[in-house]
């Protein structure tokens, strides 16, 4: 799932997108698109990553999550879920 918000994606941002993500678990990738990312975000975002796959490990699956953070400028024309909307 491609998520992308102008401005600052903070971690209540993170938040609202984990809740989403975690909402459907055959989603294999999480990629977030903003003009910049706190750190409290990117740990955020980077934790339920370790979390999916602890938990997956745990219980035999084989499950992952991989996350990849682009900063930097967003344009109108990416097809994604706008944070601001969620």
């Amino acid at each position: 799932m491609l998520f992308k918000k102008k401005g600052v994606f903070t971690e209540e941002d993170a938040r609202k997108v984990i809740e989403l993500v975690s909402a459907h678990p055959e989603e294999k990738e999480l990629i977030v698109m903003a003009e910049s990312v706190t750190a409290e975000a990117k740990r955020r975002l980077w934790d339920y990553a370790r979390a999916v796959k602890l938990m997956a490990d745990m219980t035999g699956e084989d499950r992952e999550v991989r996350v990849e953070i682009l900063e930097g400028y967003v344009s109108e024309k990416v097809k994604g879920i706008d944070v601001e909307t969620l």
